[in-house]
């Protein structure tokens, strides 16, 4: 039987009386751009497309205006600079990217990966467009020693982290080319072990969070209760997500001053050992690990609350399958996610 190669054929125009339910609350009407302008009938736009040359639309993120130069007057036209959906905020164009990375912002926590050792710094990968610094001067001194870095310092900087290294770290000030300064001033920051690492696509907390992973949220470090015991989650807004098995400190408040107490968390501060973890421990860190990558995939924000429902509603049914006389396989990641989900609306609803 012959098998004959159809040309594609050109997608349909975005229905006008149906706007996307995740576009920006818009105060104009969408006649307010030129007819001539391309981007006017579609909704998505290409790199160097020209958008609209009306005066009266300013340029978002995404856009720009050409520079007036010598041979080429000023120019008033609006112009894509990455492919992505175009949107309207009164009368202010932007661009949302289809994919993009994380744009770090002062405050976020962020998980990091060092990359490479330098004198008095580490370069770490944030999964940002360039990577971030965390200089010797922003860390904890073993022992909580507050003291000026010296020369003695420099020469160990390997004995606190080294390529490879896993930490997480809080975005503490922005340099005019874009790369961040990160600090790990913190007890509750610093390098991380007996765990997985997780990295979620797209660009979490910031433009595209509202098609699906780590947002923003009041908490991003917590500790969730399952079946083999307490498991840590940290969330990291650029999209990176460390899970690991949840270590007691020994140390006793009641009976240890605040300096003694200081000295004993950061004795394992800098190790590179992990410990003993029990299989079922690890057994709920890959589900737990699962599921986040199925809220991803169905496009839902993950944070703490959605986590503990889902986790919770996976558990029920997995219960419920198993008294039935089997457990369904090959669903994936998705499918898990979305019965749970499609669950936890019908019970709201009810």
């Amino acid at each position: 039987m012959p098998i004959s190669i159809l040309p594609p054929s050109a997608p349909l125009p975005p229905r006008r009386d149906a706007p996307s339910s995740d576009s920006d609350v818009s105060m104009s009407d969408d006649d307010d751009l030129p007819t001539t302008s391309s981007s006017a009938q579609k909704s998505i736009v290409t790199p160097g497309e020209h958008i609209t040359s009306d005066p009266q639309w300013m340029r978002g993120h995404g856009t720009y205006i050409p520079a007036s130069t010598a041979n080429l007057p000023s120019s008033t036209t609006i112009i894509s600079t990455v492919a992505g959906n175009l949107h309207k905020t009164n009368k202010l164009l932007s661009v949302q990217p289809l994919r993009a990375r994380y744009q770090p912002e002062i405050g976020d926590l962020v998980v990091g990966r060092i990359m490479s050792v330098g004198t008095k710094k580490w370069n770490v990968d944030i999964a940002a467009p360039m990577h971030a610094n965390l200089p010797l001067s922003s860390i904890n001194l073993p022992g909580g020693i507050l003291r000026r870095r010296t020369a003695v310092d420099e020469l160990n900087i390997r004995t606190f982290f080294q390529e490879g290294d896993l930490l997480v770290a809080e975005v503490q000030s922005l340099h005019q080319d874009g790369t961040a300064s990160l600090h790990t001033r913190s007890l509750k920051y610093g390098k991380l072990r007996n765990g997985l690492f997780t990295s979620l696509s797209g660009a979490g907390g910031g433009m595209l969070s509202r098609k699906g992973g780590v947002v923003r949220s009041r908490r991003q470090v917590f500790t969730l209760n399952t079946a083999a015991g307490e498991v840590d989650i940290i969330l990291g807004v650029n999209g990176y997500i460390f899970i690991s098995k949840h270590i007691a400190t020994m140390a006793d408040t009641s009976e240890v001053g605040i300096n003694r107490l200081d000295e004993s968390v950061t004795e394992t501060l800098y190790s590179s050992q992990n410990d003993d973890i029990e299989p079922a421990v690890m057994l709920e860190i890959m589900r737990v690990s699962t599921l986040i990558k199925g809220l991803v995939a169905c496009g839902t924000k993950v944070d703490e609350d959605m986590i503990v429902k889902v986790y919770e509603g996976a558990v029920e049914l997995e219960a419920e399958e198993r008294s039935l006389g089997g457990v369904e396989r090959g669903i994936g990641a998705k499918g898990l996610v979305e019965a749970v989900l499609g669950r936890l609306e019908l019970e709201a609803g009810g």
